[in-house]
């Protein structure tokens, strides 16, 4: 570049004062100009920032994604719910074959205590769990049988497709109604409307008043608990079950049977506080903890298992800490690398330009002019790597998902939000000035002699 081309100072603005910024102009227009005239080498020199910058937003948005999907899954179970199941003793198997009937877990009685914790407990869910056929006409289909009362749609996270879920009424007045879920109804019911009509449930007929919404299936919440497919549960009323079915249940497998005895499967709890707030997860705990010293004292063996969500919420947040800053790590390593690739242009940039730095230096132009000129220009290529790397970022962001769920149809949940995309080109900026400064160093400190001898 000739240094003819640079526009000189107007003398009006040098009189008042504006003459640095008129020069930090003239260094901004000669760098874009420098890298307007090698554009494939700037291009290759602010590669690695580019990547850089795209992989810092495209890991944390999916990252982020995958973590948020996890910790709504556990929100889902309820955050401040307390999961009290019934657990068979491991020796439980001897004792069945002297009496026929194994008889373990949570009793009536236990309700009543858990009653006696009073405004510490919003809702109290219990359940009486079965493995059972249901059929319609000729069709049938295995599912869980699932008795319980009317806040356990609130509980879980239930929505009615169609009709209502249980409510108080059934309870109290111990009638035959059931909800299905959302892939029960389709698998008995593919060509009509199940409302109104009656399934078979050992032997019983229920009414369906209620068609469930299609339900996420969710993990278990800790323990030997299973993951939970709402879809292929039936619903009935818990008193109806202490009518129709008893606590006694006979299981046969493999030629045998035995019988079980248990009066109430699981006892979901929700604690009233505020899961946000330190204060309201103690008070989670607490109950949780006065809960397990209550069966302590009532129960002969450890036949029961309580399960808190909100210990696998923070293990998750803790987990979604650590690998954000496995991948802050991961970016600032490709961000010092595209800095490394920054410097080494730059250096050869000054040793190419020498003799221009000499004709500056003899037209008076002083140190810190040079430094400013050579500065600019890197952080000029790495501005612009930044910009591109967050518009490519972006692209991936919105265009990855799409095509995960087309040719592998497989969900890949991103959250993008505008921490890591003003972070990453901030930091690209910075690389500009760190990696561009030892270069713009080294040509303000060349002899103008000598540079003007250099060919």
């Amino acid at each position: 570049m000739d240094i003819r081309d640079i526009p000189p100072v107007p003398p009006l603005a040098a009189a008042t004062g504006f003459e640095g910024l008129h020069k930090l102009r003239r260094s901004f227009v000669l760098a874009v100009r420098s890298l307007w005239l090698h554009k494939l080498r700037a291009f290759l020199s602010v590669l690695g920032i580019i990547i850089g910058t795209s992989a810092v937003i495209a890991l944390m948005a999916f990252g982020k994604g995958s973590m948020q999907d996890a910790l709504e899954d556990i929100k889902r179970q309820g955050a401040t719910n307390i999961v009290v199941r019934s657990v068979k003793p491991p020796d439980e198997g001897a004792t069945a074959s002297r009496s026929f009937v194994a008889s373990y877990g949570l009793k009536t009685l236990d309700l009543t205590r858990m009653g006696t914790f009073g405004d510490s407990i919003s809702k109290m869910v219990p359940m009486r769990v079965f493995p059972a056929e249901v059929r319609y006409l000729d069709r049938m289909s295995n599912g869980r049988l699932v008795a319980t009362t009317e806040d356990y749609a609130a509980v879980n996270k239930l929505v009615p497709m169609s009709g209502r879920f249980l409510n108080e009424e059934d309870n109290f007045r111990k009638l035959n109604h059931c909800v299905l879920g959302a892939g029960l109804a389709d698998k008995l019911f593919p060509f009509e409307d199940p409302m109104g009509n009656s399934v078979v449930i050992r032997t019983q007929e229920y009414r369906v008043v209620g068609i469930l919404a299609d339900r996420m299936p969710t993990g278990g919440t800790g323990g030997s608990q299973a993951a939970e497919d709402y879809n292929n549960d039936v619903y009935i009323p818990f008193e109806t079950a202490k009518v129709r079915i008893g606590a006694t249940v006979v299981i046969r497998s493999s030629g045998s049977r035995g019988g079980e005895k248990v009066e109430v499967s699981q006892v979901t709890l929700t604690v009233d506080a505020d899961f946000e707030t330190s204060e309201g997860r103690e008070k989670v705990r607490a109950v949780g903890n006065a809960i397990k010293g209550m069966l302590k004292d009532n129960h002969l063996r450890e036949d029961w298992a309580v399960s808190v969500p909100l210990d696998r919420l923070e293990e998750a947040e803790r987990a979604q800490a650590r690998f954000t800053s496995l991948l802050v790590l991961i970016a600032s390593i490709s961000l010092f690398v595209g800095g490394i690739g920054i410097m080494n242009i730059m250096l050869a940039t000054v040793t190419e330009r020498t003799r221009e730095i000499g004709i500056r230096r003899a037209l008076g132009a002083k140190q810190r002019d040079i430094i400013v000129q050579f500065l600019v220009e890197a952080v000029v290529q790495t501005t612009v790597g930044g910009l591109a790397g967050l518009l490519f970022g972006v692209i991936l962001v919105f265009g990855l998902p799409p095509l995960s769920q087309f040719f592998f149809d497989t969900n890949l949940p991103a959250q993008l939000s505008w921490q890591p995309m003003a972070l990453s080109v901030g930091v690209s900026i910075v690389v500009g000035v760190v990696f561009g400064l030892y270069p713009a160093w080294r040509a303000a400190k060349l002899d103008p002699i000598e540079a003007l001898r250099h060919d």
